[in-house]
């Protein structure tokens, strides 16, 4: 390829990344988890990786650059260059608190929640205000059972901007998660309705319809989390319960095999099957 066209794919894959320096976001938002996409998935394309070293190399002192290709190595899996890259755009420059955030997730992704901790603290100690690293932060406290903390930089998020789907889908799930789930259902609403093509916060609305005992509003709140996405296991493995609730097993059989199908480990599916197997009543709530 001439070195101008190369020259000309860098800079579209430069502008149409440049959003994506301010916050990398990997599919990170389960019932368990918490946070939309906003990147194109052809971020992590090996074109588009070849592309932005091409900006790179022009621009070697540019933490921007680094930073972007972080987000595309992220998306692409790449943990390893990924934080090279966030590295290298820290080091340049030490106060950039995206790329903090950024490389915070992809430790959290590793599995190390205590880098990833730090690197939201330090990204949060130079910027209060950004509320990706406080909903990033918040989700650390959530999977440590840290409520209050949570609920916290929740609430922060949500104060700094009300039109943040997260940050009121992630509220949603500490409500849950503490039997509280008319304020669950509330949180999960406003989410579904600044992020209506989210699968996730139908699925969590669903599961605080389904612990009060209202199966059939529930079961549509499973059911248009699938039309969102039939690859959602867990909405599966819910629907399953909801049908299960309503006595149609061979329809739960159904949902619950359609879990395990795409993930195989899901305990609740198996759990599922096993009682219909047993004979059992089925699990009512959360």
């Amino acid at each position: 390829m001439p070195a101008s066209s190369r020259r000309t794919n860098a800079v579209a894959a430069w502008r149409g990344l440049i959003l994506a320096g301010t916050a990398l976001t990997l599919a990170a938002c389960q019932s368990s988890g918490g946070g939309n996409q906003v990147i194109d998935p052809r971020a992590g394309s090996a074109v588009n990786i070849q592309s932005l070293t091409t900006v790179v190399e022009a621009n070697p002192q540019d933490p921007t650059a680094y930073n972007i290709r972080g987000t595309a190595h992220g998306q692409a899996g790449d943990n390893r260059a990924a934080l090279e890259d966030f590295n290298t755009a820290i080091q340049l420059n030490p106060r950039y608190y995206q790329a903090y955030a950024n490389r915070a997730l992809v430790y959290r992704r590793m599995g190390d929640l205590n880098s990833a901790l730090n690197d939201y603290n330090s990204a949060l100690s130079i910027n209060p205000s950004y509320d990706v690293a406080l909903i990033g932060r918040g989700n650390l406290f959530r999977l440590n059972n840290n409520y209050g903390r949570a609920l916290q930089d929740f609430n922060t998020a949500i104060s700094i901007d009300s039109s943040d789907a997260r940050a009121f889908h992630n509220r949603g799930l500490i409500y849950q998660a503490q039997g509280q789930h008319q304020r669950a259902i509330e949180d999960f609403a406003t989410a579904i309705g600044l992020g209506p093509n989210n699968p996730e916060p139908y699925n969590g609305r669903g599961v605080s319809y389904l612990a009060l005992n209202d199966t059939g509003v529930a079961l549509d709140d499973f059911n248009q989390a699938l039309q969102l996405d039939r690859q959602y296991a867990e909405a599966w493995a819910n629907r399953g319960l909801a049908l299960e609730t309503q006595g149609e097993r061979n329809k739960a059989r159904a949902a619950y095999s359609r879990a395990l199908t795409i993930d195989p480990g899901m305990q609740s599916a198996k759990d599922g099957i096993r009682r219909l197997d047993s004979g059992k009543p089925p699990l009512r709530g959360t």
